[in-house]
């Protein structure tokens, strides 16, 4: 499917002096494997966990699955095409565990790893790099029945697992992330139980956290044994907090999220130790005996990038009357913290549309942390969608690409080593437990026909990356 030329979005774009990119700057989108592929079950693939989460009543809005998906792993060459259309120059997608090796452990599914030599060949052909992620949520079930990431042993499968899929992939693929926003695999999934696999302890969380941090570590080395040129990196989810006010209450509301959204990974990944704040924070919650010499050794193996996912800022308050109460479970050690709304202008997902934030985001990271080149590996916003004449005007998600894309502008022009954006996402897709019910992509999709039809956004996104450049304002 071709996207048909749109003078409206080139209108959009304006005349004059506009704001450039550098030469060689990377423009992408992002997507991941159960949120896209479908035929769960076909070519030798078996159950993650969240095929076993959403298969479960009342885990997801209206019972929905990632079963059919987008139909991805059928119609890969269409997509590919699509995203030829919209000008990418890389694509980041993950690969699914269980898709690859089906026990989490063992042999490896030729069929699966076939699946992705064809999808990079096929990128290869159109010009677009290939950015591989090792793991985005989906563990394979058989290593969560034998504990998960609260696991130790989980850590060591999974740097098994990135050697295997460096052998196959890695004489075409240059980019690799090893994982894709731990905080929400560690605390959404063992904490709150709101995402796979359900679990709620707050220790159980921290720990899975941990081991998460470790697989990396284990996974870089294996990755660079397989493949001493790779360019590798991790990417995190990161969050600018604000105290409501400043009273000391709230201004240790913000310390204390800041360490858990933030410093739990920044610090150990980039600085090899945790933060000692965060320590005393959850000694309520675990003694830390999970935590083995040389392991912080490990996760702070060297990188070659670091990704960056922003979506919004936390704005948090302490307790209205200063008795701490217990804390909500994805947030342990954070007794009766609440999260404060300022009456901004929010997408559909409820969450506040700051673009600033990703300026202050990135520059913390790269003054804070590392020199490292940066890559904005997701942002981007859900929104209603409809299609009125066989197109879709989502002036909504425009803007927010324009801002944000103005934000990481605004970023380079400061001297961070931002080097590339990747829009979440290439298409609409599974929304993990919203299901279906919340559209993100550039691209349109209409589940019950798989039809595609890019949306405005996509196209002006398409001209942007044509110009390397911004619209003049």
């Amino acid at each position: 499917m071709s996207i048909p030329a749109s003078p409206p979005a080139v209108d959009v774009l304006g005349r004059g002096p506009e704001p450039t990119f550098p030469p060689g700057f990377r423009w992408g989108a992002a997507t991941a494997a159960y949120q896209v592929e479908g035929a769960a079950a076909e070519d030798g693939r078996t159950p993650s966990i969240w095929d076993t989460f959403s298969r479960t009543p009342g885990r997801v809005l209206q019972g929905h699955t990632g079963d059919v998906a987008c139909d991805h792993y059928h119609r890969f060459r269409e997509d590919v095409a699509l995203m030829a259309d919209l000008r990418l120059t890389s694509y980041r997608f993950s690969v699914s565990w269980p898709r690859v090796q089906p026990g989490g452990a063992g042999p490896v599914n030729a069929a699966g790893l076939d699946f992705y030599r064809r999808l990079v060949d096929e990128l290869l052909a159109h010009d677009i790099e290939p950015w591989v992620t090792l793991y985005h949520w989906d563990l394979p079930q058989p290593l969560e029945d034998a504990g998960g990431w609260p696991a130790r042993d989980t850590a060591g499968r999974f740097a098994d697992y990135a050697a295997l899929v460096a052998d196959a992939l890695g004489d075409r693929v240059r980019y690799w992330t090893t994982l894709n926003e731990p905080w929400c695999s560690a605390f959404l999934g063992y904490g709150s139980g709101v995402h796979a696999p359900g679990r709620t302890d707050g220790a159980d969380a921290v720990r899975a956290g941990h081991h998460l941090m470790l697989g990396h570590g284990l996974a870089v080395a294996a990755l660079r044994a397989a493949r001493p040129d790779a360019e590798v990196g991790v990417t995190v989810n990161l969050y600018p907090v604000t105290p409501a006010t400043d009273a000391p209450a709230d201004r240790d509301a913000a310390r204390r999220i800041d360490a858990l959204a933030n410093r739990f990974f920044l610090d150990p990944l980039l600085r090899g130790a945790y933060p000692a704040d965060l320590l005393a924070d959850l000694r309520r919650v675990t003694d830390f005996g999970h935590v083995r010499d040389g392991d912080l050794a490990v996760i702070a193996s060297p990188l070659d990038l670091v990704g960056v996912n922003y979506y919004s800022r936390y704005v948090v308050a302490g307790p209205v009357d200063g008795v701490h109460r217990r804390s909500p479970s994805a947030w342990p050690g954070s007794e009766d913290v609440r999260f404060v709304s300022r009456g901004v202008p929010v997408t559909d997902m409820g969450w506040e549309i700051d673009a600033p934030g990703l300026v202050e985001t990135l520059r913390r990271v790269h003054d804070e942390y590392t020199d490292l080149p940066l890559y904005v590996t997701e942002n981007g916003s859900a929104f209603v969608d409809e299609v009125v004449d066989g197109r879709v005007d989502d002036a909504e998600r425009l803007a927010y690409l324009d801002a944000h894309l103005r934000a990481a502008h605004a970023t380079i022009e400061a001297g961070v080593p931002l080097r590339g954006y990747f829009a979440w996402s290439l298409m609409d897709n599974f929304e993990w437990a919203w299901g279906y019910t919340k559209r993100f992509g550039m691209i349109y999709v209409d589940y019950g026909s798989q039809a595609r039809i890019p949306k405005s956004s996509g196209r002006w996104y398409a001209e942007v990356i044509r110009r390397n450049a911004l619209p003049a304002q």
